[in-house]
């Protein structure tokens, strides 16, 4: 089966889109970073970098410095398909960004779209 062609795209091209999607609800690219940095353990500095060497997405998220373990706390529907059911270890982990992009742009509370817990 040939590869999903999402993989060998750069982040740098998808990034842009994220930010115009939650821009465009009055919301900022600095949210879609913090979603970003919480879910693969970048800091400010390395996803800057990321971004700049234009990595695929495959590359991304394998050089990710640490997934975030609670990232598998998101669940619901991405382009009708619940993110917590699919197989593909790789797509799972874009679907996880997209939803948290997502709820970003529907106007969660970040501490909401972040899974932190309240004492």
């Amino acid at each position: 089966m040939a590869e999903h062609r999402i993989y060998s795209m750069s982040f740098a091209s998808i990034h842009p889109l994220y930010v115009a999607k939650v821009e465009r609800k009055q919301r900022s690219q600095a949210e879609v970073d913090e979603v970003v940095m919480w879910m693969t353990g970048y800091d400010r500095e390395g996803l800057e970098r990321q971004i700049a060497a234009k990595v695929t997405i495959r590359e991304f998220f394998a050089q990710a410095p640490r997934l975030n373990p609670a990232r598998t706390l998101i669940t619901g529907k991405i382009c009708g398909v619940r993110v917590e059911e699919i197989e593909d270890p790789l797509m799972r982990e874009i679907r996880y960004l997209d939803k948290l992009v997502d709820e970003i742009a529907k106007g969660r509370p970040m501490e909401k779209i972040l899974r932190q817990q309240t004492p």
